[in-house]
């Protein structure tokens, strides 16, 4: 079988592409080659932001894959380094994350999607956990989910499976734009050379923060910062990308980001 995700780099932007004919589902050994990739991604420093699409029209990911359950793959099984998909449990990643949602996206696949920080959808998407028709739990987005939505929505979702489409899904914030087909990648590249241009000691910053605080007080997660124990913030107020930013404003000019 040909390798089931296909890994693009448009100068400091890392595009995959799920590639697993007909509907892009995950089985162990794709989990593991998207965790390698992920991780390659993370710790290379000319690399600033990813974008995660699937292949054709219309999947972008359904989740685990069930024909590979039926043939011996376990659920408990070892997904490789990231946990499922290779993204949602890996550590450190303190670079932005597109999401460009192509088509079905549901179970594992919403998780997925729900592990970037953006995530852009085709007008045709749909977003679903059917988990709870087949007796099982989604569990990553049982954790996710009520955090990112409407807590009443996100458990019909979670209790029900009901579909929703890309209309209802930007209503209650769970997708940050609807695209025309067409030009849903384009404007997935579009804002990931924005970001690519961008301060990547801020971006990473921004992540560990944002990552960190989520389960802090207010005060605790403010007093971490002033206190210097966020090791990104730390690295940016001594980098030479903080001296850059105050000269490039005071002579009016763009900066110019090295990342150091």
């Amino acid at each position: 079988m040909d390798n089931p995700i296909h890994i693009e780099r448009r100068g400091h932007v890392f595009e995959m592409t799920l590639n697993r004919p007909k509907a892009n589902a995950i089985d162990l050994a794709t989990s593991r080659l998207m965790g390698e990739a992920f991780t390659e991604f993370r710790d290379d420093p000319d690399l600033r932001v990813a974008v995660v699409t699937g292949a054709g029209k219309k999947f972008f990911c359904p989740g685990w894959d069930l024909k590979a359950a039926a043939d011996g793959d376990a659920v408990d099984g070892d997904y490789g380094v990231g946990g499922f998909g290779g993204l949602q449990e890996l550590r450190g990643l303190n670079k932005p994350v597109i999401m460009a949602v192509n088509g079905i996206c549901c179970g594992g696949g919403l998780e997925l999607a729900l592990s970037g920080d953006i995530i852009l959808a085709a007008e045709h998407a749909s977003f679903a956990l059917p988990e709870i028709r087949s007796g099982t739990v989604a569990d990553a987005a049982s954790i996710k989910l009520p955090k990112r939505i409407p807590y009443h929505i996100a458990m019909e979702m979670l209790l029900t499976g009901r579909w929703i489409d890309t209309e209802e899904a930007a209503r209650w914030g769970l997708i940050n734009q609807v695209l025309p087909a067409d030009q849903l990648m384009d404007k997935a590249r579009e804002m990931a050379d924005l970001l690519a241009s961008g301060p990547p000691l801020v971006y990473a910053a921004i992540k560990e923060v944002v990552r960190e605080a989520e389960d802090m007080k207010f005060q605790d997660a403010l007093n971490k910062i002033t206190k210097s124990q966020f090791e990104t913030v730390e690295r940016l107020y001594r980098s030479e990308d903080q001296l850059e930013g105050a000269k490039a404003f005071a002579e009016k000019r763009d900066p110019v980001w090295k990342g150091r």
